[in-house]
């Protein structure tokens, strides 16, 4: 039953609107480890109803057009309609459960929502594996919401588990101190970025990457199946290396995870180290700290509102050299990434959408970015979570990752910090990528910039 009419409904944003056409479709796929089987019984509706829908009425409505804008309509929510409970063969060991979840993954994330219902799901997977008792995985339309917000969302669905009164806390935002620069040569350097960035930026929509043993080339990669796989690190030690190194965490993780890339990428053909090869990396653009309650997110003037409030910058992966180590890898990776953060090309990219949005249509801009995604090598996210463990009607959470669906890239990498450990997932193309030589690879890198960063410090 319709609650609203067609007069006076909430708009769809122009992301959403550019992430649900014909040409792309993205959603997001959170999946929560439990450290015991899942045994909720009849709770499972009640939380549904009493604690998940309330959170947005995003989740109680579906897109409709109204006169060629998509608007959010509500509707009476059936949600039997959004509960999965997949049957696995029984009696297997957690290693074959392990596969049949990535391929459930897998097959989840190259689905599109079904038309005339709310853009959520809720998938209960209660057999064990490698890594938990029992998984519950959350697949949400991107149109909802950013990861920013659907974390929100999902933070406040949970509780503490050693104290359920008290909220959950996350890890400090806080920059490494940087030198002041001349507000002249700041600007001129700014201008200049900018320029080279939005060029470059452009130029995406027409030139692909090389092809590497991490880019296939193939088309609709988005539909074909993937290989899930996740390391996890210590925060600790990666914020050991940033301290030494005078850089922030997220500059030390994308400089590991480009190291890595190399590293295997020259293992499976040596030439390719030396590949033309760029990573999309999605950024929040919200001026916040931390996470806030769910209910300011809500508020009509809030300063970090529920939405899809992120952009994207493309990064050049530097290539290996002879003479290049560890930290000159780390280094330059930086040194990449402080040019784009002093870049407005990524306000710029966000404007060019607007114009094809104006003067095309949303499935224009949705094009460009689909062809902008494809050209690219890898794509890289990341959240914040919780220092303390988390529980579900008194089910502690062991572990949480998130994916991608729906992204036209064979390679992505999602980061997620919890109980201060570091979570990649790597959603690959199968057939492409050697997970297991990949995730070696990946610690090499870390190694490495451990010694060198361990060297440094001692000289």
């Amino acid at each position: 039953m319709e609650l609203e009419e067609l007069e006076g409904l909430e708009p769809v944003s122009p992301n959403g609107q550019y992430f649900s056409s014909d040409a792309l479709s993205l959603s997001v796929l959170a999946v929560l480890e439990f450290e015991i089987p899942i045994d909720l019984g009849y709770q499972t509706m009640f939380l549904l109803k009493n604690v998940f829908l309330p959170i947005s009425p995003r989740f109680s409505s579906i897109m409709v057009e109204n006169n060629g804008k998509k608007e959010w309509k509500r509707v009476e929510v059936k949600l039997e309609d959004h509960l999965h409970i997949p049957t696995f063969p029984s009696n297997l060991s957690p290693k074959s459960y392990d596969k049949y979840i990535d391929d459930y993954l897998s097959k989840l994330s190259t689905e599109r929502f079904p038309q005339g219902k709310p853009l959520w799901e809720v998938h209960i997977i209660n057999y064990p594996t490698s890594n938990a008792a029992g998984n519950i995985i959350f697949k949400f339309h991107h149109a909802l919401g950013d990861g920013y917000s659907l974390m929100g969302a999902l933070i406040s669905s949970l509780q503490r588990a050693d104290d359920p009164s008290l909220p959950l806390n996350f890890p400090s935002r806080q920059r490494s101190e940087s030198k002041r620069e001349n507000f002249v040569t700041k600007t001129f350097s700014a201008v200049c970025n900018t320029i080279s960035d939005f060029w470059s930026a452009s130029l995406k929509i027409m030139k692909e990457d090389d092809l590497t043993p991490i880019k296939s080339g193939n088309d609709a990669i988005e539909f074909r199946p993937s290989t899930v796989s996740t390391m996890t690190f210590s925060l600790d030690q990666i914020k050991s290396i940033k301290n030494k190194l005078g850089m922030t965490v997220n500059d030390v993780l994308t400089g590991m995870i480009f190291f890595g890339t190399r590293l295997y990428m020259q293992e499976i053909n040596q030439s390719s180290s030396k590949a033309d090869c760029t990573s999309i990396m999605l950024i929040n653009t919200r001026f916040i700290g931390d996470y806030v309650p769910i209910e300011e997110m809500m508020k009509p003037n809030s300063k970090t509102p529920w939405g899809n409030r992120f952009t994207w910058v493309h990064i050049s992966v530097p290539k290996l050299t002879q003479l290049s180590n560890a930290l000159d890898f780390i280094w330059n990776t930086q040194k990449i990434i402080k040019k784009k953060r002093s870049s407005l090309a990524a306000y710029f990219s966000s404007r060019l959408l607007e114009i094809l949005d104006k003067f095309g249509s949303h499935e224009a801009s949705s094009r460009y970015i689909h062809h902008t995604v494809k050209n690219s090598s890898m794509v890289i996210s990341n959240v914040i979570g919780p220092v303390e463990k988390m529980s579900l009607a008194n089910h502690p959470i062991k572990g949480l990752y998130f994916l991608m669906g729906g992204i036209p890239q064979g390679f992505q990498i999602t980061i997620v910090s919890y109980m201060g450990k570091v979570r990649l997932a790597f959603k690959m193309e199968t057939g492409l990528i050697d997970p297991q030589k990949f995730k070696s690879c990946m610690q090499n890198a870390l190694e490495m910039i451990l010694k060198d960063s361990d060297l440094m410090r001692n000289d």
